[in-house]
């Protein structure tokens, strides 16, 4: 049977969003892996990055997008069947975003094995649902969620890397010991590699005048959080902050490809 989505015991507030994104191979590499994507119906936001090499990454990074998204489209009827049981301890919202996710990975999964040309594919993925007067982030690997709020920048996501369960086995690192490691850029969790993934969500009380950005790691490995907070609050639409902040990360050496989507609520 298909879950049925709860009623809420709250008021639900409209939030208005003004949203814009933008993608950029980078300086450095043959082609762009990234990929974002918009639900707008669903207010549902989507960076990923793609991991394999040649034409698998960004096979993989679109996949995940358009898995996610067809798996919203049918789910709006309430008789449809999922493909998971429901979890009665999450909410409606985030049984639909941790479905979805785990789809996109068995299925991302399933074609990196059965297609040679595919082997090893993978991608990071990164979502963020404006839900009523909640804001709901899903992720597997190191693409972020920030938050940025009253003149501060948060970060919402935990990478799922090699570098951060060293900080946690670490915490007392030095700066400069965290910025010697050697596998900086090694990740531990994505789709494709396995056949089932763990999916790490946070819930959010929207505040008016939150800014939300998506990314992906071309953009966050250029830029110290305090830069992209600078960058964001001079810039004055969304549409600008996404362009400087493509263009800060070329200039900061663009090592890999960049992606920045930025949401802006106000009620």
């Amino acid at each position: 049977m298909a879950p049925q989505a709860p009623g809420f015991c709250y008021p639900l507030r409209a939030v208005r969003i003004r949203y814009a994104s933008r993608t950029d191979v980078g300086m450095v590499r043959a082609h762009n892996e990234d990929y974002f994507a918009l639900i707008e119906d669903e207010r549902l936001f989507i960076v990923a990055d793609g991991m394999g090499g040649h034409a698998s990454g960004d096979i993989a990074s679109k996949m995940s997008a358009d898995i996610i998204g067809e798996f919203y489209r049918i789910t709006r009827d309430p008789e449809a069947a999922w493909p998971f049981p429901y979890d009665n301890t999450l909410s409606y919202a985030e049984n639909r975003m941790v479905s979805s996710i785990r789809l996109a990975n068995a299925k991302i999964h399933h074609a990196a094995t059965k297609h040679r040309s595919q082997r090893g594919m993978g991608t990071t993925i990164v979502t963020f649902n404006v839900n009523g007067d909640r804001g709901y982030v899903a992720h597997v690997g190191d693409s972020r969620c920030y938050l940025i709020r009253r003149g501060r920048i948060q970060a919402l996501t935990r990478d799922h890397s090699l570098l951060e369960d060293y900080k946690d086995a670490r915490p007392d690192l030095t700066d400069e010991e965290i910025r010697d490691f050697p596998h900086k850029n090694v990740i531990t969790r994505a789709l494709g590699m396995r056949d089932s993934v763990e999916v790490d969500l946070c819930e959010i009380e929207i505040e008016d005048g939150d800014r939300y950005m998506l990314c992906s790691d071309g953009l966050c490995g250029m830029l110290e959080d305090d830069e992209i907070l600078d960058i964001v609050l001079e810039a004055p639409d969304p549409e600008s902050a996404v362009r400087d902040l493509v263009d800060r990360s070329n200039e900061a050496g663009g090592t890999d490809n960049i992606t920045a989507m930025i949401i802006e609520c106000a009620f």
